[in-house]
């Protein structure tokens, strides 16, 4: 088919009819699936209320947060204003916080209660370059503090023995902050970890794909490219070889798989015969093992490029942390639709949202070490994509602020659950363990 007549600058936009019909699929599954549900009885009423009030109290103060974030975006590791302002809202309750923990500068630490198990509840607040929080992490942030605050509340009394930490956690967005501060050591202790995060949907589950990073250097000879081109050795010829054999490796692995790459390098003139080039990949793949195999396949397709065009080169795996798929906890999941049913909202179960809408998140290395969860609260219709201008409009509509709330209800009342009802923490555990316990990043992915 041709293009149609017009500007031809103009790029011609997708065709809806997939997208479409992934959203009718998930309308149909949801009309007759049934929500988790959990077995255990979970933290007394009085509790739930003392924590639900507090959150509801501190709503300006947490919107405001939030707007806040949304309007000073800092990308990952310069979120200084970023993190200055949750220890601020902080101070202002009489909570102190540690900012500049687990080595790196704008992590934040707060700790309420005491005994007991420990919940930690992680804050995002990392922005993307030009488009700002177009991942909603402003929404992520201001809810766990407003849990945290929740918390606080309810276990000001001493009367329930356990321990709330907040964790502000910086660099999700391709920085691994929380392996970084898991290597160094600020999940020890905690028996699970709870945070939300912006989507189209409400969803207690959602797949989230590990990821690695390949930078692959080439390096050839120069020469010039009119007058001796058959003494160069075209080192973005190499690169070009390796992006089109991803393509055709595509077709050939696991439907939850992806590949994508950006060419960082590609020479400095056209009559010189390029010496170097380079290309940077992300390799995804839903199961840590799954993600080794990947791995592999892209050593192979690197080194076919250079033995096609005589160059050498060298491969850079995970300069930043690799990331490991989520791996869910289901009872932890089960409490968090329970109190997203008590603020009006329907947490659909694993198996009825795309699987295929799978992004990464460092949330899958905390979750490897300790029970947890990474659920899902819509703050826009299904259409509107994570990383997008629009998306980092409705981090701050009314849909979004009335998520900063009820995530924070759901997270503080799940955190609570856990602290008061040792059948909860149990069965969590029990479910981390049959998942195949504490898995270690290095071993997992080895060197491929």
């Amino acid at each position: 088919m041709s293009q149609d007549a017009g500007d031809p600058r103009t790029p011609q936009p997708a065709d809806r009819a997939h997208l479409d019909q992934l959203r009718a699929a998930t309308e149909r599954a949801a009309a007759t699936a049934d929500p988790l549900a959990s077995a255990h009885a979970g933290a007394a009423e009085e509790l739930l209320a003392r924590a639900e009030q507090a959150i509801e109290a501190a709503g300006a103060e947490l919107l405001g947060l939030s707007h806040d974030l949304h309007a000073h975006p800092e990308e990952g590791y310069a979120e200084h204003r970023s993190v200055r302002a949750v220890a601020d809202l902080l101070a202002a309750h009489g909570i102190e916080a540690q900012v500049g923990v687990h080595g790196l500068d704008t992590a934040l630490r707060a700790s309420t209660g005491s005994g007991g198990p420990t919940v930690a509840v992680l804050a995002e607040y990392d922005a993307l370059p030009g488009i700002g929080h177009g991942c909603g992490h402003n929404v992520i942030c201001s809810s766990a503090v407003g849990a945290f605050l929740g918390l606080h509340a309810a276990l000001a009394g001493g009367d329930l023995p356990g321990t709330a930490v907040l964790l502000g956690t910086p660099a999700e967005e391709g920085g691994g902050g929380k392996e970084l501060m898991a290597r160094d050591g600020a999940f020890a202790g905690v028996d699970a970890v709870v945070m939300l995060h912006p989507f189209g949907y409400d969803a207690a589950v959602q797949p989230f794909l590990g990821r690695r990073q390949l930078r692959v250097t080439y390096r050839g000879i120069a020469a010039h490219a009119s007058a001796q081109p058959f003494m160069g050795r075209n080192a973005l010829d190499a690169v070009v070889a390796g992006y089109q054999g991803v393509a055709m490796l595509r077709q050939h692995v696991p439907d939850t798989d992806r590949v994508h790459g950006v060419i960082s390098d590609g020479g400095q003139r056209p009559n010189v015969v390029p010496e170097t080039a380079e290309a940077l990949y992300y390799v995804r793949s839903a199961t840590p093992e799954t993600l080794a195999d990947l791995s592999r396949r892209m050593e192979a397709v690197m080194a076919g490029a250079a033995a096609m065009t005589g160059c050498g080169y060298e491969l850079h795996w995970d300069e930043l942390p690799a990331y490991l798929p989520i791996r869910a906890n289901l009872e932890l999941a089960a409490r968090w639709t329970r109190h997203q049913a008590r603020r009006g909202r329907t947490a659909l179960p694993p198996g009825v949202t795309p699987a295929s809408l799978a992004g990464s998140t460092d949330l899958g290395n905390v979750s490897v070490r300790v029970p947890a969860i990474h659920p899902m609260i819509a703050i826009a219709g299904p259409d509107t994509s994570m990383h997008t201008t629009g998306f980092a409009a409705a981090a701050v509509s009314p849909a979004g602020d009335t998520a900063v709330l009820d995530g924070a209800v759901g997270l503080a009342l799940t955190a609570l659950d856990v602290l008061a009802d040792p059948a909860v923490l149990a069965a969590a555990q029990a479910e981390f363990a049959a998942a195949g316990g504490v898995l270690d990043l290095d071993a997992v992915l080895g060197q491929p």
